[in-house]
């Protein structure tokens, strides 16, 4: 299997994963692909940009085989900027950490109203909340998807950046953790009123212990990072909220 992921703009992660660093917000969204399927992670800012996304992920897909398509979707934290473009991908299986659904039905104008504080047109804030994709499935602990020739798993490590935060570790040499906003790399990490403080340092040491010390870390915003940044930012965050 070959994906052509930097002729499509597109950062190589491996031979099954990639991702691309979205505009404004400087986002992952990426791209996991097996052999029967491909799961989507964090599909962007509004129903726009999570269309873009999907058409982009399908053009890699396309060479593969016909009816090549995103089968399914991780959401790793319910921010506006990780989760407004999942309408895009509706008829897909939707996954997110334990209590997602529930703060989508309970939250959805506050997520609206963030999404405008920081920058996105009131218009589009609202379509997308109200199109908002609820998970199908809902991690409590961990969850295999088999994709076709690569098990993905779904690891609920949080709470930290939020109460819901969901990880990706895609098995290979290195393997890859897709960290969502748990870790950052272009900046501070962000810790908004919806964060954990309390108890993010050991959200990441459990990162770690998915990961391990090889592994390459996928920030939610920023560079890919190594077991030592990763670290490194866990013991900045415990000094930060007095935490051990």
């Amino acid at each position: 299997m070959t994906v052509l992921w930097e002729e499509s703009g597109w950062e190589a992660l491996g031979p099954r994963a990639g991702r691309v660093r979205l505009p404004v917000w400087d986002c992952t969204a990426a791209l996991v692909v097996g052999d029967r399927g491909a799961l989507l992670i964090d599909p962007g800012s509004s129903t726009a940009e999570g269309a873009r996304v999907r058409a982009d992920a399908e053009r890699l897909l396309a060479p593969l085989g016909a009816g090549r398509r995103v089968t399914h979707l991780a959401l790793t934290h319910p921010h506006f900027d990780h989760v407004f473009g999942a309408a895009a991908c509706a008829d897909a299986e939707v996954f997110g950490a334990a209590g997602l659904t529930a703060l989508f039905a309970r939250d959805r104008e506050e997520l609206r109203a963030d999404a405008v504080r920081h920058g996105l047109a009131p218009g589009e804030a609202a379509e997308a909340a109200e199109a908002l994709v609820r998970p199908d499935h809902e991690v409590a602990g961990e969850r295999t998807l088999e994709l076709g020739g690569v098990e993905v798993l779904l690891a609920n490590v949080g709470p930290g950046h939020t109460a819901h935060d969901l990880a990706v570790l895609v098995p290979g040499n290195p393997p890859v953790v897709f960290c969502g906003d748990l870790v950052e790399e272009s900046g501070e990490p962000q810790a908004g009123p919806d964060a954990v403080p309390a108890r993010w340092p050991a959200a990441l040491d459990r990162l770690l212990a998915l990961g391990g010390e090889d592994a390459r870390y996928v920030p939610g915003h920023g560079a890919v990072v190594d077991a030592g940044f990763v670290r490194a930012q866990r013991d900045e965050l415990a000094a930060r909220f007095g935490v051990s």
